[in-house]
């Protein structure tokens, strides 16, 4: 079983991803987790898609993270099931402060060693703008379009909640 996970900043993805991982017992990989160092500096871009290359000759995996510059036509060729986050951008934005009063000086479990938990300006601005550009939208309309038996599209907590009662069983 290979699952990818992609969607707008905050809106869940690292925790479904370590749930369906545990739940599947296959292997998690948080994108965040390959492409920062510590203190939030980027990895080099040829390092980080030769570490997700090696990822994707795993048998079964769980890939959580957008990063459309790294290997993504291929993860979503592979992929068994993608699921599309698109919670609403206040929705996102009330995530990202509950998470980052949670884990705030610490470093959270999807995160890259030496990366603490961060709220700014910045982020907040990708949250409820940037991050959810024409581009963005296109693309994740294009991958519904093109992945229609494979795609399912979480648009809140209710629907969140739901899938995971389904995969539970």
């Amino acid at each position: 079983m290979k699952i990818v996970i992609i969607g707008y900043s905050a809106s869940g993805k690292s925790t479904l991803a370590s749930y369906l991982g545990k739940h599947y017992k296959i292997p998690c990989l948080h994108l965040d987790k390959l492409r920062f160092l510590p203190n939030w500096q980027e990895r080099p871009d040829e390092d980080m898609r030769n570490q997700l290359q090696t990822f994707l000759e795993n048998d079964s995996w769980v890939i959580e993270g957008n990063y459309s510059s790294f290997c993504y036509q291929e993860r979503l060729e592979e992929a068994d099931q993608i699921i599309l986050m698109t919670f609403s951008r206040w929705t996102c934005l009330l995530r990202a402060i509950k998470r980052y009063i949670t884990y705030r000086g610490k470093v959270r479990d999807s995160m890259a060693e030496g990366c603490t938990e961060k709220l700014d300006w910045a982020f907040i601005r990708w949250i409820l703008k940037d991050g959810r550009s024409q581009k963005a939208q296109i693309r994740y309309q294009t991958i519904s379009q093109t992945y229609t038996d494979k795609v399912t599209i979480l648009h809140n907590q209710r629907e969140l909640d739901e899938f995971r009662n389904k995969v539970k069983g």
